[in-house]
């Protein structure tokens, strides 16, 4: 028997390659205008990070603040508008400038007041030249920040999807994941999302909480649906370093418990009506694609502004520092307000062949729909199984490849899909894991 069939299913949220902790400090600080000569530009992606919310839930370690004093949010947009002059000038003007998708994300976008939303979208279009109506345009929101005249600027400013993390439905679930929210609050910002018609409603829920069993899963399931979101995420939580459920007991039983509900919320949605774009992902039949999901959005050019946003070319992929904890948090972006030349990649990750292939793999087999490998074969020069034979034939093995998928396609079984956050970190190359297991959390 492999390692692999013996491996636990949870070992980390894959939504990129290479992950961020694996990312160093540039010592040679490449210009950015550099870093895109030769890209194609003519279909990128834009990400901006707003990285504030009202409160820190216990599962998250992403890159966010609690709160921030007067002046702040005046001073973090002030340097986005800076950054986003210089990336735009990196990008030139030799060849075709256009924008295909656009998000943003967090933190809590829309922590921003409707006046800083506003100006957050004059940034992205003056400066960089994006036309938000004409795009897709997805945004992440909270409960407590889906007011209103938030939303209507949104719709106003061509917002085609709107991301809300509701976790659960459950009063107490929503504690045990310290998330102070109430059932009333969550559904009074699902009738204020409906009501400002934006076309794509994504719900996130959260299965594996402490205390949740099938039943209040089913609550929570149920509770969705009665809104018919075109999307739903399913998420099992983590306990990461620094984050407030790191300091929590888990059962012993954790694994079996995730992989229990996970099964069920998957065939509750596809007996629903919905199917499964990945693990996480499920998309109402009826439903239109309305913008950059966690695959595309992931792709090759990409523009990130903010200091917790990540920009790709084929070489490079850069941002700024990374942390979790609170004090880190505030350090970086403190600096990053007090940045004025934004002109030069100083945190990244080169970009090695064998890092592109693993990373199209990686991303594409995570999806349902599988993997072409004539696509593959066309880019890298040869088939996948040429480059990674120990790691597909493991995957045949523990039976995550689907073998009635034909010689031209990779493509997951239901239990691949299952054990994708094993399947992924499997992926990694030697140096990725070594440099993430190097990488000292703060």
């Amino acid at each position: 028997m492999t390692t692999i069939l013996r491996t636990r299913p949870y070992q980390g949220y894959v939504y990129g390659y290479p992950h961020k902790t694996a990312y160093r400090p540039l010592t040679d600080r490449p210009v950015l205008r550099d870093l895109w000569a030769g890209e194609p530009k003519n279909a990128l992606s834009l990400y901006a990070h707003i990285p504030f919310c009202e409160y820190r839930c216990g599962f998250c370690n992403l890159f966010t603040r609690v709160g921030a004093p007067d002046g702040l949010v005046d001073r973090y947009l002030d340097a986005l508008d800076r950054q986003a002059v210089a990336a735009r000038a990196a990008l030139g003007d030799e060849a075709p400038v256009r924008f295909a998708t656009a998000a943003f994300g967090g933190g809590t976008p829309t922590f921003l007041t409707a006046a800083e939303l506003d100006r957050l979208c004059d940034i992205i279009e003056r400066r960089m030249g994006a036309d938000l109506r004409s795009i897709p345009l997805s945004v992440e929101t909270s409960p407590a920040t889906a007011t209103a005249d938030r939303l209507a600027v949104l719709a106003e400013r061509g917002a085609t999807r709107i991301s809300i993390g509701v976790q659960s439905f459950v009063d107490a679930e929503a504690r045990a994941a310290v998330r102070p929210q109430r059932r009333a609050e969550v559904e009074a910002a699902l009738d204020r999302i409906r009501a400002a018609r934006i076309p794509v409603l994504n719900i996130d829920l959260i299965y594996g909480i402490a205390g949740q069993t099938e039943q209040t899963w089913r609550t929570s399931l149920d509770a969705a649906l009665t809104w018919r979101p075109e999307e739903l995420y399913l998420y099992p939580p983590y306990v990461r370093p620094l984050t407030g459920l790191s300091r929590r007991d888990t059962e012993s039983d954790w694994d079996e418990q995730r992989l229990r509900l996970y099964a069920a919320g998957r065939d509750h949605l596809l007996a629903g009506g919905y199917r499964q774009v990945s693990m996480r992902m499920f998309r109402r039949a009826d439903a239109p694609d309305a913008g950059p999901g966690d695959h595309r959005c992931q792709t090759d050019g990409m523009v990130g502004l903010g200091c917790g946003a990540r920009s790709y070319t084929a070489g490079t992929h850069y941002s700024f520092d990374y942390a979790v904890a609170p004090r880190g948090v505030r350090d970086i972006i403190d600096s990053y307000t007090r940045t004025t030349d934004f002109t030069r990649a100083t945190v990244g990750y080169r970009m090695t062949a064998d890092d592109a292939r693993r990373r199209h793999l990686l991303q594409s087999l995570l999806q349902a729909e599988g993997m072409d490998i004539a696509t593959y074969r066309t880019r890298f020069g040869a088939s996948p199984h040429d480059h990674f034979p120990t790691e597909l034939a493991e995957f045949a093995e523990a039976g995550w490849l689907d073998p009635a998928a034909g010689p031209e396609l990779l493509r997951l079984t239901p239990a691949g899909l299952a054990f994708s956050d094993a399947l992924g970190p499997r992926l990694f190359s030697s140096a990725v894991r070594a440099a993430m297991a190097a990488y000292e959390s703060r």
